[in-house]
């Protein structure tokens, strides 16, 4: 019988939610504890423990990895580094311009503790990132295009609801038919980003406003939609609660190349998900397995998704794995 794997969760949002669902699907793991600035918080199991974020030092000696489920603009950055020096971890750090910076003072922390911890694991950067080299490699000529989408884009809703005007509302990215086509077909085209994707917004308006003024408002928003091919669709808030309350995603990532003779050569890897944070969580919890296997191997310090083989994740044997799969 193979050990089980002890597991923590630190944060408990959409994504410490769908760690706890994707540990439980697991057959070589025990989810040990919750921790979250909240304290006490209400488990779909509600036989796991929940604890303040303070007192995770008291499991030093019980949990083999943390799964770090803050958010990237200001929890990774201090947690991830932070917790490293206490358990091996794996974050879904996704600021990619700054993931470097971020592998930098993860490894510090990671080495000096000789812990082992796994940053941006998810579908963007992660899966798909596994795929953009992949394809780049066997085909040295050629180029990758990355398209996301449909899905529900927080940053983006964000700034939807804050318009003047607008109750409620979420935005969605939509990549564009028409260049994926150009891809598909080998012409290799160069593309803007906002010739890759469309926005739609689903907007509730506040009573008495405008929606010609609030359209107005979101189309030309700089930095957000003024840029891009937008559509504003008026509803109800029954509508928007019944309709678009679930967390969709997914994208495509496509490579268009040529092999010696000049043959045309299109690699695709697609994605489409009814739970961005489920998924993220999954992909998650199957680099945790990793994270535990490469330390028990003696590894130390930070990895990405390039450093470790699927062989890692998956709670197969090698020979088992050679055996079924290969």
């Amino acid at each position: 019988m193979a050990e089980t794997i002890k597991v923590g969760i630190i944060g408990y949002g959409n994504l410490g939610r769908g760690a706890e669902l994707a540990i439980k699907q697991q057959r070589d793991m025990e989810l040990v504890a919750v921790f979250s600035r909240r304290g006490k918080v209400n488990t779909f199991d509600e036989h796991i423990p929940s604890y303040h974020i303070d007192e995770v030092e008291k499991f030093t000696d019980k949990i083999d990895v943390m799964i770090l489920c803050g958010g990237s603009a200001t929890d990774l950055p201090e947690q991830t580094p932070h917790f490293s020096t206490l358990f091996n971890t794996v974050d879904s750090y996704d600021t990619h311009a700054k993931i470097p910076e971020h592998f930098a003072a993860v490894n510090e922390a990671a080495e000096k503790a000789g812990k082992v911890s796994v940053i941006s694991v998810g579908w963007d950067p992660g899966l798909f990132s596994i795929n953009r080299v992949m394809a780049e490699a066997v085909l040295a000529e050629g180029n990758t295009y990355t398209f996301w989408g449909k899905g529900l884009s927080q940053g983006h809703s964000d700034a939807v609801r804050r318009v003047e005007g607008v109750k409620n509302g979420v935005q969605y990215t939509l990549p564009s038919e028409a260049a994926m086509d150009r891809v598909r077909n080998g012409e290799n085209p160069n593309l803007a980003t906002a010739e890759k994707h469309k926005r739609e917004c689903y907007v509730v308006l506040e009573d008495g406003a405008s929606a010609d003024e609030v359209a107005h408002t979101i189309k030309t928003m700089p930095n957000y939609f003024d840029e891009y091919e937008t559509e504003v669709h008026f509803i109800t808030e029954e509508e928007l609660l019944r309709d678009h309350s679930a967390m969709p995603h997914g994208g495509f990532v496509i490579h268009s190349g040529k092999t010696g003779a000049g043959s045309n050569q299109i690699v695709e890897f697609s994605l489409k998900l009814d739970s961005n944070p489920e998924f993220t969580a999954s992909v998650l919890v199957a680099y945790a397995r990793a994270a535990h296997r490469l330390s028990q191997e003696g590894q130390v310090g930070a990895k990405t998704v390039y450093d470790i083989g699927p062989g890692y994740i998956h709670p197969d044997s090698p020979a088992d794995l050679r055996k079924k799969y290969l």
